[in-house]
């Protein structure tokens, strides 16, 4: 296909007169020759056609707001999002999609297509993803976070702002609000928890969807688990073409061997491939304009018991921080109780072990392990932590084990070995301290944060055992926090800043 004059379209085509039959702007100019003219609408016909890689005008016309230059694979998607009123993304994580969907979405709202955007996603990726993304990439929209209770979120809905951001369970509290709400967008993102029908969260975005044209669903993983994965997100966004029940679907994709045992048709994947469309999907290793190492943020809230306990503590620091001299000794000692806190389990001065509900980190850990296909290392500072993690990730049914002082070097080569060469385990817990310097783990290509450590050497040599001959994958690292000093403390382990002054810095931005 040629852009010819940036006013027209020049393909060759088997069916020249079905074209100009169904596109007004449009003429054959050869015998398998037309020319279309270049604007929104003749290019979605295109598309509706069959003709996927047709450009939109929004690579002509658009400005691409926003503080970077994207990468082509980002306006190709921002391009054939503007084609299709329900489309997936199936980009995988780490390839900056997020930004894509807002570019889009801004485009459509410049031509007047969309007033307002509701932007459906984890918690943990409200405010430290799309928050910082819509300020990054198009600053003059407004934004709403709608988290809280259901009048704050209502609030939020009813105000004026053009996106609004809710997590997956809140919009059940505000289904109303938003159906009256003046959305024509919502986009998904992590759109995998809408794999079930039978879920009040699918059922609710299905009664939402009947009042809302466009939906834009992204997820790297779309069937991570199984191809019946496929079914809730197609009858979603593609239901003309979706069986009407799961167990039509399931006999489509599975044979049924016995009473309990279904396996997969080998014809499984071009069947979920047809039914998940339009789609479009970049893997990091083909984007080959990204960074080598993407680094990705993700907000655990504490919880009650975490939050008192932390504040408890923070209160005595101030009081004893008034009456000394901060040294570096004593403010390193006071920020990793902090940090032991908010880690789920702090240690007393007697040596007792203080645990605390840590179910919100826990559960961003596993988002972030389900949004790649490739094997994952998890870092977890704390000794208490591990197991707990260790038991939470394999119930999820995602095979796991542990590296940490207490393994022998022979299990821990064991491990190694298997971890590189074999299907299993897929996740490798490790504690830093031990495993940070040697070891060559380049069969996975993304770094789990689940705390930070305030030793800058220790964190860059563990995210150095992805970092490595043999690695054949653009890398991510998720940091993950639920307090102010640990997004502080991610800062300092980025910008390489390990000194005394910085932690006592640190250590007296979080009395003050």
């Amino acid at each position: 296909m040629q852009i010819v004059d940036n006013k027209a379209l020049v393909f060759e085509t088997a069916a020249p007169e079905k074209v100009t039959s169904i596109i007004s702007r449009s003429k054959v100019v050869d015998t398998d020759k037309v020319v279309v003219a270049w604007g929104l609408n003749e290019v979605r016909a295109l598309a509706g056609l069959g003709y996927k890689d047709t450009p939109s005008p929004i690579l002509r016309d658009y400005k691409w707001p926003g503080k970077f230059t994207p990468f082509d694979h980002q306006k190709t998607t921002a391009s054939f999002f503007t084609l299709y009123d329900k489309a997936f993304c199936f980009s995988e994580a780490g390839t900056s999609k997020t930004a894509a969907a807002i570019w889009a979405a801004d485009y459509l709202m410049e031509i007047g297509e969309v007033r307002r955007v509701l932007v459906l996603c984890p918690l943990s990726i409200m405010k430290a993803v799309w928050q910082q993304d819509l300020f990054t990439f198009a600053m003059h929209r407004s934004c709403g976070i709608a988290h809280g209770s259901p009048k704050q979120r209502a609030n939020v809905v009813r105000s004026n702002a053009e996106f609004v951001v809710i997590n997956f369970d809140g919009l059940g509290t505000v289904e109303d609000e938003v159906i009256q709400g003046g959305f024509d967008l919502v986009i998904v993102d992590e759109a995998t928890v809408y794999k079930n029908t039978s879920t009040v969260r699918w059922k609710t975005l299905n009664r939402v969807m009947k009042h809302i044209q466009r939906l834009w669903m992204m997820t790297g993983t779309p069937v991570a688990q199984s191809p019946l994965d496929a079914y809730g997100l197609a009858r979603l966004v593609n239901p003309e073409n979706a069986p009407r029940t799961i167990m039509q679907f399931k006999d489509s994709v599975m044979f049924r061997v016995s009473q309990f045992t279904w396996v997969v048709k080998p014809t499984a994947t071009e069947t979920v491939h047809k039914l998940l469309q339009p789609a479009i999907r970049f893997e990091k290793k083909d984007c080959l304009d990204l960074p080598p190492v993407v680094h990705m943020e993700r907000h655990a809230p504490l919880t009650l018991q975490q939050e008192q306990y932390y504040n408890l503590l923070k209160s005595k620091m101030v009081i004893k921080a008034a009456g000394e001299t901060v040294t570096a000794l004593n403010a390193a000692a006071g920020l990793q109780k902090l940090l032991q806190i908010a880690g789920g389990a702090v240690y007393s001065d007697d040596g007792e072990t203080i645990e605390f509900d840590v179910s919100n980190r826990i559960n961003v850990v596993i988002e972030a392990i389900e949004q790649t296909n490739n094997k994952v290392l998890v870092f977890v500072p704390f000794t208490h932590t591990i197991r707990l993690l260790l038991e939470a990730i394999t119930k999820h049914g995602i095979p796991a084990a542990v590296i940490d002082g207490k393994v022998s070097m022979d299990e821990r080569t064991r491990l190694v070995d298997a971890f590189q060469k074999q299907a299993n385990p897929r996740v490798l817990i490790i504690q830093p301290q031990a495993a940070a310097h040697g070891l060559t783990l380049t069969a996975a290509d993304t770094v789990v944060w689940y705390a930070p450590v305030p030793s800058v050497e220790t964190y860059l040599q563990a995210n150095a055992r992805i970092d490595r001959p043999g690695q054949k994958n653009n890398m991510t690292v998720v940091h993950i926090s639920g307090s102010d000093v640990e997004q502080r403390l991610y800062k300092l382990l980025r910008s390489n800043l390990s000194n005394h002054r910085a932690l006592i810095d640190l250590y007296m931005q979080e009395m003050g």
